[in-house]
């Protein structure tokens, strides 16, 4: 069964982020004065095989923890899983 996953990664909240800084910065100068800050990661959806939705999350358990991620300064979740068609 083809499974979708969505990983998001993010900084580690001790970890400067020069890219959320800029991102806050330019709504702020866009008028947005109330955004106090921004955090930018990464979002990424795998299309897996798996048996169930537990073997498929824990591939992508697995992927995050050896690839997806920089352990020393990135966190990561997984965001959704559903049983579903191929996306491409």
């Amino acid at each position: 069964m083809t499974w979708l996953v969505e990983v998001v990664v993010t900084l580690k909240p001790v970890v400067n982020d020069p890219q959320g800084i800029t991102v806050r910065d330019g709504l702020q100068r866009l008028g947005f004065e109330h955004v106090e800050s921004v955090r930018v990661g990464k979002h990424i959806v795998i299309e897996v095989e798996a048996a169930d939705e537990s073997a498929a999350r824990s591939l992508v358990t697995e992927m995050s923890e050896r690839l997806l991620r920089n352990p020393v300064i990135e966190d990561y979740r997984i965001a959704g899983i559903e049983a579903g068609q191929p996306v491409a």
